[in-house]
């Protein structure tokens, strides 16, 4: 009979006050849609570094003298920065690339562009020595180390490229967390408020209660009950928003060749399950306080 009717009382509060609850559903969604993509951003981001991490090379570009001269890397100055690098404890390999396999390299690259290909002959392009490390954190050792070398024309760390782009895409997260968060609290106003107008709605059934012997507890649960059924609610129209996003949007343009494809199962576990964590915690918190210091009676 107890659970019959804090049924009732949360089903009764919830269309007592439809506009508002749909107000607050419909926040909490969003805000949790966007707190989602933020988790799935961050998944991708954590996918995509260790992806191209562990094929990061340093280019050590050689001087003219040796990229027109010295096809096989046989000659002393070409020979002992090969040595020197391989030899070198954070390397792992090291590739020598002369003019004509970096200008039949280029041509694959470019094989769209044929105009481009006809303006740029084998000279145009330097000799090198690839170097792949064991640790590409410590690429800017190799750096700093060869630089300056005789017969090194410069020297070009991938990881400088992609740390910009993995800046670039930690950006977009840190945008999609940032409008979350406020989202989340148009959300808790929305629930805070919601709960105030319920409970002085129903303020006689309460005050009669109370004078039957009705615990604090048992007249509060219902407006507990109301803003967690609410957000839960929310957390779900979240999840299914991410999911029409995926399908319609993500899956076209996270196709693998690039971007790693975000799979429905890591929307479902452990975003899903994340979402609809927060949204029963935050609201029973949110119901918790406003009940605390708007209804003391």
């Amino acid at each position: 009979m107890r659970a019959s009717f804090v049924f009732s009382e949360v089903v009764t509060g919830l269309r007592r006050n439809v506009t508002m609850t749909i107000a607050m559903i419909l926040t909490t969604a969003v805000s949790l849609a966007m707190l989602g993509g933020g988790l799935l951003a961050v998944r991708t981001i954590d996918k995509m570094k260790a992806n191209f991490l562990a094929d990061v090379e340093v280019s050590v570009y050689l001087t003219d003298d040796i990229s027109a001269n010295d096809r096989n890397c046989t000659q002393a100055l070409c020979q002992s920065l090969r040595t020197s690098l391989q030899s070198n404890n954070g390397v792992e390999s090291v590739v020598f690339e002369n003019r004509d396999q970096a200008y039949d390299r280029f041509k694959k690259i470019f094989e769209s562009q044929p105009e481009l290909i006809a303006l740029t002959g084998p000279e145009s392009l330097p000799a090198s020595l690839h170097v792949k490390l064991k640790d590409p954190d410590r690429s800017d050792a190799i750096v700093q180390e060869y630089g300056g070398k005789p017969g090194v024309r410069k020297v070009d760390d991938q990881k400088k490229f992609l740390d910009r782009v993995f800046n670039a895409f930690n950006g977009v997260r840190n945008m999609a967390f940032g409008a979350a968060l406020i989202m989340a609290v148009a959300a808790l106003l929305l629930i805070a408020n919601t709960i105030q107008v319920s409970a002085f709605t129903r303020r006689t059934e309460v005050g009669i209660m109370r004078l039957v012997g009705a615990t604090r507890w048992y007249t509060q649960l219902p407006f507990l009950l109301e803003a967690v059924v609410a957000g839960v609610f929310g957390a779900v129209i979240g999840i299914i928003m991410l999911i029409i996003t995926k399908a319609g949007f993500l899956d076209s343009v996270f196709t693998g060749d690039v971007f790693p494809k975000i799979t429905m199962l890591e929307l479902l576990f452990p975003v899903a399950p994340i979402l609809l964590a927060v949204s029963v915690v935050i609201s029973a918190i949110t119901g918790y306080v406003t009940l605390r210091l708007y209804v003391r009676h």
